[in-house]
């Protein structure tokens, strides 16, 4: 996708004291309460368009959604808990505001009531998306309700443009359109990679099937250099080398598929790299032993949990080639700390490199985190399934809004 700049939020002309409404992804994880919002990486992330427009003095109406509530209202997945939250993000940045408030709904006539009492500078946080079934069937009429008391519309939620939803995509018939900083800059460090404006590119795919990357990885294998396999996904590669796998996660139907882009990988002169030691485990459990294999082979009653010490040498050697990186995709059991050796210390060799770091959302970022190496990386991607899709070159609802 090529950005327009007439689209920016920058060049929208004059927008002082208009009615933005801005969709945002507050999907933010929280406690089983739903109360406590355990990472505000999201709300972090929206910061730099709402700071913009309350330096234009616009009166500001954040829209987001929130988990999976199917149309149903739930206290557990209300977007209250966010006004706490971005006050204190906007306050620790000395970032000007009137007032930010919240309304326990997104349409009708409490908004349209809330809306009206704005004055520039004010923030208004409406109630989650979802608790209409109409936002993820993409209704019309709903996304009309949406724009009734606005005069401009910003969308600025990755995590959602791969979702054809009223908020997402029918929402533009409606409005004015602009894009808002964050997804201006998770178009530009994607089209970074994909174009590769600096090789050679290595990319790292990880994670813990071959059946939900498949078009990510024939897509780099049409721009990479050099492909690096880690996480559950790589024993079904292993697999199809016909090497030993033990009792690892291997998805037997796709066998022949990862033979397939192991086959296209060699027609495009892509070195496709595989681990070539593991550790191993009898069970994928906290505090289950651990061991080390001695070559690619798993033993036949154990499964691996990680990459071993060879592989994570191998993958320095040839992390260490790229001007241009890649990552999506854990090496291992992270969410178990003695099976995450493998990609905190891949994090900790590509975030001490001098390349143009790029990683794709999700579990990726969650092991950065982890690390606290986010600092280390050029980019960091608000959008797991969002940026797969877009490096597997679909073309996405709510970026098609501006084409």
């Amino acid at each position: 996708m090529i950005l327009k700049p007439e689209l920016f939020i920058e060049n929208a002309g004059s927008i002082s004291e208009k009615k933005v409404l801005l969709r945002v992804d507050y999907n933010v994880p929280t406690d089983e309460s739903g109360q406590i919002v355990t990472d505000d990486s999201r709300i972090k992330m929206s910061i730099p368009t709402i700071k913009y427009l309350l330096s234009k003095n616009c009166k500001i109406i954040i829209i987001s959604h929130k988990g999976r509530p199917k149309g149903k209202r739930t206290d557990k997945e209300t977007l209250s808990i966010v006004k706490p939250i971005l006050e204190n993000l906007l306050n620790s940045l000395n970032i000007s505001y009137n007032s930010i408030n919240f309304v326990d709904d997104c349409i009708g006539d409490k908004v349209k009531s809330a809306i009206e009492k704005m004055q520039p500078k004010d923030i208004l946080i409406c109630e989650n998306l979802r608790f209409y079934k109409e936002e993820e069937e993409n209704n019309l009429e709903f996304a009309k309700k949406l724009t009734e008391n606005a005069d401009i519309f910003v969308s600025d939620a990755f995590g959602a443009v791969h979702r054809a939803h009223a908020s997402v995509e029918a929402i533009a018939k409606f409005l004015p359109h602009y894009y808002g900083f964050l997804i201006r800059d998770e178009v530009q460090n994607l089209n970074y990679v994909l174009h590769k404006q600096n090789p050679p590119l290595v990319a790292i795919v990880g994670g813990s099937k071959v059946s939900s990357k498949i078009d990510v990885l024939l897509q780099l294998i049409k721009k990479a250099d050099i492909i690096l396999i880690g996480g559950a996904m790589a024993y079904t590669f292993l697999r199809a080398n016909g090497l030993e796998v033990g009792k690892s996660l291997v998805e037997t139907e796709y066998v022949q598929t990862a033979y397939s882009i192991m086959s296209e990988a060699a027609k495009a002169k892509v070195q496709f790299i595989l681990p070539v030691d593991h550790i191993m485990a009898y069970e994928a459990k906290e505090n289950s032993k651990k061991f080390k294999s001695k070559g690619p082979d798993i033993d036949v009653d154990k499964m691996g949990v990680d990459i071993g010490p060879k592989t994570i040498k191998l993958f320095a050697q040839h992390i260490s080639k790229g001007k241009t990186i890649f990552w999506n995709g854990p090496l291992g059991i992270f969410e178990i700390p003695q099976f995450a050796k493998g990609t905190i210390k891949v994090a900790q060799i590509i975030g001490k490199t001098k390349s143009f770091k790029v990683v794709g959302g999700g579990d990726s970022v969650a092991a950065i985190a982890m690390a606290k190496l986010e600092s280390k990386f050029n980019h960091l991607s608000s959008g797991g399934g969002a940026s797969l899709e877009y490096v597997e070159g679909k073309k996405l609802p709510g970026l098609a809004i501006f084409e």
